[in-house]
């Protein structure tokens, strides 16, 4: 289950360089990777738990759900957030997983597993892949079901709000992965309901407090349970959504490699803890053996 972030914390534990890991990963015959929002900041997505990003507490399912203002407010905000996230293209640690799953080097990528849901794995051209936590590209009617095209609803967000003019420019500090931008004025904002059934519109990505659907939870314990290390790039794991796939590795003996700015909940579990570049480390770990 998701919970409110957290403040960012420095890295406190290191071992190991980029060759220490390219050679506990080359001597796997599979890995998994498991990715977080350190990996698409290269690509101008900001992440929660960032040393520039503020401390915020992100709409909780529950909210959403049960407070008509709660959902207004959170729309209005993800209406401007939308349009300026939809620019981000894949970075070069996108494409050097997307490149690895090609080649197999320096093994087999058994498959991406990503917190984010952003769509930068899939533009970079990743086939295996799990969303764990759904696609900002997609919306899903509480009511009926219905999956809806985030971006044809951006239209309907447009028409049914003519006189709101959209922001020029965000800065890190006003948006947040999953399109939630600060949005001083949005009580006047008007929410669009299913054009089928007139239920409540939700993107279809997993909210704080709400649970990762299960089958999606139970592909990825596969994908760990038949790989032979897995590599963390970019996730704090502050979230038990990530975190129980590191205790995974862990309590079956195989190595995990964690590479990223900050602190991670698993860093006593990793057999090298690095805090560099993550797009420079994938590209070297892809374009090596």
């Amino acid at each position: 289950m998701h919970r409110a972030t957290s403040a960012w914390q420095p890295t406190t534990v290191l071992a190991g360089d980029l060759d220490h890991a390219r050679e506990v990963l080359a001597a796997a015959s599979s890995v998994v990777v498991l990715t977080g929002a350190g990996i698409s900041t290269d690509s101008g997505v900001p992440d929660y738990r960032g040393p520039d990003s503020i401390r915020a507490t992100p709409m909780m399912f529950s909210e959403f759900v049960g407070d008509p203002l709660a959902r207004q407010r959170y729309w209005a905000r993800n209406f401007q957030g939308w349009a300026h996230l939809t620019a981000a293209r894949p970075n070069a640690g996108h494409q050097a997983l997307a490149f690895w799953e090609r080649v197999g080097r320096p093994t087999a990528l058994s498959g991406v597993i990503t917190q984010n849901v952003d769509g930068l794995h899939e533009a970079a051209g990743t086939q295996r892949l799990i969303t764990l936590h759904g696609r900002s590209a997609d919306v899903i009617c509480l009511g009926c079901g219905a999956l809806i095209d985030r971006a044809a609803l951006q239209g309907r967000l447009a028409a049914l709000n003519p006189d709101l003019p959209m922001m020029r420019r965000l800065e890190h500090a006003e948006l947040r992965p999953d399109a939630d931008a600060e949005v001083a004025d949005w009580r006047g904002f008007r929410v669009p309901v299913c054009e089928w059934c007139g239920g409540v519109l939700k993107p279809d990505v997993v909210f704080f407090g709400e649970v990762v659907p299960k089958h999606r939870v139970n592909a990825a314990t596969a994908w760990c349970a038949g790989a032979d290390a897995l590599l963390v790039a970019g996730s704090s794991l502050s979230v038990m959504s990530g975190l129980r796939f590191a205790r995974q590795m862990a309590k079956q003996g195989k190595p995990i490699v964690i590479i990223n700015h900050g602190a991670t909940r698993a860093d006593d579990l990793a057999t090298v803890r690095l805090d560099i570049s993550l797009s420079h480390a994938l590209a070297k770990l892809a374009a090596e053996v």
